[in-house]
């Protein structure tokens, strides 16, 4: 790893998403056409129906051409164990953009089907296409919208996904770090979620989510079992990040 990657404030492109930070929260993009191009950079470098290659040439792209917001690989490692450990038949992602973390899930738990939702049709347009370059598109499937628009996603996912109670094996949150609590506390009142279902939750420290934090201390053995991984924001070593992997409990 040389400097710039372990140092990414050295690099323009951390630079220009500082600048365009602003963006990601009314876009899902940077703003910098960084997200088509690592489209194109995968489409034209990854090999077609290669997972493994798909999720390296990202990473590649990430660390040599632009930052990407993915979980990126150190977080990355700890996403597969907990799918691995959920091994999921259903599981839910909150936050598309590019469709790594969904690829990642989708290679982790090769039985599952998997369903991705995102706010913006352009990250959901960029997902499927590397998704499908994967050779995993018939499998991940992405739902423009949003847990909190007052229901209408939900009733999507349970109308024409089936989404019904119980089903939902493993979750993983990596959007709007506002919505982490509140979309959670809608998935546990539409009944989703199981005895022993996982939910992975990124980026609890950078940029941070201090209530879903809070809220998983003082549920600690009653209704979650929360353990907190320590690790570093995507794509560096010099700031220290969290991911929280939460089992479920019932109740």
């Amino acid at each position: 790893m040389n400097l710039k990657q372990r140092i990414p404030f050295l690099r323009w492109s951390v630079l220009r998403m500082a600048i365009g930070s602003h963006n990601i929260t009314t876009t899902g993009q940077i703003g910098d056409g960084r997200e088509a191009a690592a489209v194109r950079y995968v489409l034209e470098n990854a090999r077609a129906g290669d997972i493994d290659d798909v999720l390296a040439t990202i990473d590649r792209f990430a660390y040599e051409k632009s930052l990407l917001i993915n979980v990126g690989p150190e977080k990355g490692a700890l996403l597969d164990a907990a799918v691995r450990r959920a091994a999921p038949k259903l599981a839910l992602e909150l936050g598309t953009y590019c469709g790594y973390g969904a690829l990642r899930i989708a290679r982790a738990a090769p039985a599952a089907k998997v369903y991705s939702v995102e706010l913006a049709e352009a990250n959901a347009v960029n997902a499927r296409q590397i998704w499908a370059h994967a050779g995993v598109g018939d499998r991940v499937t992405c739902v423009v919208g949003t847990i909190g628009d007052g229901g209408r996603t939900m009733d999507t996912l349970a109308n024409e996904h089936g989404f019904t109670a119980g089903a939902i094996d493993f979750v993983f949150l990596d959007h709007d770090k506002d919505a982490y609590l509140p979309d959670l506390q809608s998935i546990l009142d539409r009944g989703w979620l199981h005895e022993g279902s996982i939910v992975v939750a990124d980026n609890v420290k950078v940029p941070g989510a201090p209530k879903y934090r809070s809220y998983m201390r003082e549920q600690q053995g009653k209704l979650w079992n929360t353990t907190e991984h320590k690790a570093h924001v995507e794509y560096q070593t010099l700031v220290a990040d969290l991911v929280l992997e939460s089992e479920y409990l019932g109740g």
